[in-house]
């Protein structure tokens, strides 16, 4: 059985729809009720990572499982400790590209290494993917290119070799599923390294209009994030823009189409197949 975790996130969800007919599939979320794509086979459980008793059940007869945990929380400790009471024996863990950067020393990052440390020395064979940034972060500028026509963002002309969530789920799903992954490492990034400049101009051209790209300083970066995340978080996300203003984020790997045999989705495929949410319809 596939316990699958994190299930009404970007990537989570794309796990639950790509998992093919054959293997018995749970998925594990705090709100059931909030899990959508999954086969009339797969059974829905309640869980959270704080409550011991739930863990135990949704592990029951578990033998891999795919292990998402916001960076923002507490750490895997707890799960990776009733994962293996439970007996699973490998673990796919959705990390982050930044943890293989020295120069990345953020709170989000420290926390994503520790994880990872932590899963190594569980015992339990595992898989870490490490992708970078996701296209869909930008449905973050939806709203306001529907109202606005702007984007706004920090740092307009940083490039990031950000990933398509369908391609790093796809290779969840692999990893999950096929033989010769335990131990390996998987950093995931897109074909190309695109700006959010770049990605403005190519949004606007998709639905066919101008849109206005408004590069917001630090001061105005911190504010707009202070409305959604603790201190904390903003400043680790503050980090984590000046890195990628110095170079940091640009590389692209080849992971992937080895991976799937295929390319990498582009910018532009995702966004073509995402336009309803930032047309309004």
């Amino acid at each position: 059985m596939i316990l699958i975790t994190g299930a009404t996130g970007a990537i989570g969800r794309e796990v639950v729809r790509g998992i093919p007919d054959g293997p018995a599939v749970r998925i594990m979320a705090r709100r059931p009720e909030r899990v959508t794509g999954a086969g009339t086979a797969a059974e829905t459980v309640p869980g959270d990572f704080t409550d011991p008793a739930s863990l135990t059940a949704a592990l029951r007869g578990v033998s891999t499982v795919f292990l998402v945990t916001l960076p923002d929380g507490e750490d895997d400790a707890g799960f990776l400790r009733a994962a293996r009471s439970a007996g699973v024996g490998h673990v796919v863990k959705l990390s982050a590209a930044a943890v293989g950067d020295s120069r990345a020393q953020d709170l989000i990052t420290r926390r994503q290494r520790r994880n990872e440390e932590l899963l190594r020395a569980s015992g339990m064979r595992w898989t870490l993917l490490r992708p970078r940034s996701f296209m869909s972060n930008t449905l973050s500028w939806a709203g306001s290119i529907r109202s606005q026509g702007v984007v706004r963002a920090l740092y307009g002309d940083s490039v990031n070799a950000c990933v398509d969530p369908r391609d790093v789920a796809e290779v969840a799903v692999r990893a999950l599923t096929g033989d010769g992954h335990e131990g390996r490492t998987y950093t995931l990034t897109g074909p190309e390294a695109i700006s959010a400049a770049e990605q403005t101009k190519l949004l606007g051209e998709l639905l066919g209009r101008q849109l206005l790209f408004e590069e917001l300083g630090p001061g105005r970066a911190r504010a707009a994030l202070g409305a959604r995340y603790p201190a904390d978080i903003v400043e680790a996300l503050l980090e984590s823009a000046e890195r990628g203003r110095a170079g940091s984020k640009t590389a692209v790997g080849g992971t992937v189409a080895a991976l799937l045999g295929r390319p990498a989705r582009t910018f532009g495929t995702w966004a073509g197949d995402h336009l309803d949410a930032f047309a309004g319809r």
